[in-house]
């Protein structure tokens, strides 16, 4: 008896614990995503989930691109991120990894995310766009893209293909799987 006992007590422990992770990973990060999606119409049909590693680690962001509809486009796609950015720049993460279906295809320093956040209300979306490649790491953690320099219309258009480059990366090329 006691040892059903001491089972019981166990699964309720560890019940609880879950719980518990499930409600901390919704409360700072899944409800904010959810409010990004529902209070822009243009957003409608994205799914994203949004966790801490492991959902146990907070110094992690996992933003993980689990559906897009057919309709939207790359700017669809980064607009969401940037207003979860927004909607999360008071956190404070090491890294931010973005990722497809559950695998990681690129990963982001916290404090770039914490700026694009805090920049979000006033910074020119394109600007936000030509320079957010050169920020992102590959998951082995050598740098994705380059870093350009030269003629501001020779630069603009390398940054604007390498924006395009990382979409079909993260998650068009996959998109079919």
């Amino acid at each position: 008896m006691k040892t059903r006992q001491k089972n019981n007590k166990k699964y309720f422990i560890i019940a609880g614990s879950l719980i518990v992770i499930w409600l901390v990973n919704y409360t700072f990060l899944q409800s904010k995503m959810t409010a990004v999606i529902d209070e822009d119409y243009r957003n409608e049909g994205i799914q994203v989930s949004v966790h801490y590693q492991y959902f146990i680690n907070p110094t992690i962001l996992i933003y993980d691109l689990k559906n897009i509809p057919s309709t939207k486009s790359k700017a669809d796609i980064f607009r969401v991120f940037l207003q979860f950015a927004d909607k999360t720049q008071n956190q404070n993460f090491d890294h931010v990894y973005l990722s497809f279906r559950g695998k990681t295809k690129f990963f982001l320093e916290g404090t770039d995310f914490k700026i694009i956040g805090k920049e979000y209300e006033w910074q020119n979306p394109v600007y936000t766009m030509r320079t957010f490649s050169e920020k992102l790491y590959t998951p082995s953690g050598l740098s994705a893209f380059s870093s350009w320099e030269g003629g501001v219309l020779g630069v603009a258009i390398k940054q604007m293909e390498e924006f395009n480059q990382f979409h079909d990366e993260w998650y068009l090329n996959n998109m079919i799987e």
